[in-house]
């Protein structure tokens, strides 16, 4: 009778997807994602002109790329943090196919560029490196397998996830890209510990990583000539790590000044795999402290919030894009500093390079994406009998 009288009530819409986005999203992270392309641009513009003068462009040829490349990745990530977790994964797999197949044509149709390893497709105005949107994908795609394992009458999710795997870093090895390998495997070894794994079956695993080693080692003389350099106490001044060395002890703590710095005329990757160098170089260690801050925050602030994450897929597949970030980054410093021995990692969103930066900005929109908050999506909800 009331809507007979009355009429009847009109149907409230959902709320607008920019303003949920926004109340949902982890604002810090998002923020120090833009101070690190920022920085990014700034090293740029310190360590890229060398190159490009021996290369016979602009001085600034390498910053512009890097501002395109870097406005697409953020464009991307911003686009992709948007979406559901389901849209995500949908479009994660599709992503991860169509790289399995691009990394696995590389022998017939990749290029070394004249670095010794076929990790590239050339596209005339730029190139395309496989692995690096591989591993966003990868992560949410054995995620899925882990999550779908765990149902009642579920696949082999776990053994599924582990063939893919290995199958990827055989892959890689074959290239050879052994830090690339080492990130895949790291990458699902966390997600199969927050997954429930046996520490018997880690530990074997960790002997598996050592004997592998080993037999690289053994086996391919790209790997051993690395190795035995990071062995060797006394470091030779005219190779890329002498470079980096001297550079980083030559920064002290403020740094020799902007443009005053030396090592950006001797490394040819100082704007890539050893940008942190002339980070240290020429604003010192308070720059680099500031840089480690900002992936720290991140990493430990997208694992608070999957914490409280009641989904096990959001969970497994954030907490694997999360520490597979910061590996990254560590890794990338660690072997400026020789902790670690040369990988040929790019540091993210800081480095210069197409594929790292698109690639990055996919895996930090799917980060974001699954550490925004949802009704009912934490484990807190259950105790206060909304679960």
């Amino acid at each position: 009778m009331t809507e007979m009288v009355y009429g009847a009530v009109p149907a409230q819409g959902g709320e607008p997807i920019l303003p949920k986005w926004w109340r949902t999203l982890d604002k810090w992270s998002m923020s120090c994602v833009l101070i690190l392309f920022g920085v990014g641009l700034l090293l740029g513009l310190a360590a890229s002109p060398p190159l490009a003068a021996r290369n016979g462009f602009d001085p600034f040829h390498y910053v512009e790329r890097q501002a395109i490349f870097g406005g697409a990745a953020l464009v991307a990530m911003l686009l992709t943090s948007m979406m559901s977790p389901i849209l995500v994964r949908r479009l994660a797999v599709l992503g991860f196919l169509c790289a399995f197949v691009a990394l696995a044509l590389l022998p017939v149709f990749g290029t070394d560029f004249g670095k010794g390893a076929v990790r590239w497709y050339s596209l005339g105005f730029a190139s395309f490196q496989p692995s690096e949107f591989l591993k966003p994908g990868f992560v949410v795609v054995a995620a899925w397998l882990f999550a779908a394992s765990q149902e009642i009458n579920g696949p082999p999710g776990r053994l599924w996830s582990f063939a893919l795997c290995m199958a990827i870093v055989a892959m890689l090895v074959m290239q050879p890209d052994f830090g690339q390998a080492c990130l895949v495997l790291f990458g699902w070894g966390v997600m199969y510990f927050v997954a429930g794994a046996p520490m018997l079956l880690l530990v074997a695993m960790a002997g598996f990583v050592v004997l592998g080693g080993m037999v690289a080692y053994s086996s391919s003389e790209h790997f051993a000539r690395r190795i035995d350099g990071f062995l060797n106490p006394d470091v030779d001044p005219t190779t890329q790590l002498g470079y980096a060395t001297n550079a980083i002890r030559e920064g002290g703590l403020f740094g020799v000044g902007v443009g005053e710095g030396q090592v950006k005329w001797s490394l040819p990757d100082a704007h890539t795999d050893f940008i942190i160098a002339v980070a240290a170089e020429e604003y010192g260690l308070i720059l680099v402290l500031i840089i480690i801050l900002l992936y720290a925050s991140i990493v430990v602030r997208s694992l608070l919030r999957l914490m409280r994450e009641r989904d096990p897929f959001i969970r497994l597949a954030g907490t694997g894009l999360a520490c597979m970030f910061g590996v990254q980054a560590m890794i990338n410093m660690g072997v400026a500093v020789r902790l670690l021995p040369a990988k040929g990692m790019t540091l993210p969103f800081v480095s210069y390079g197409g594929s790292s930066l698109i690639a990055g900005g996919i895996a930090l929109g799917m980060l974001l994406a699954f550490t925004r908050t949802r009704p009912q999506g934490e484990f807190g909800d259950i105790l206060r009998g909304r679960g």
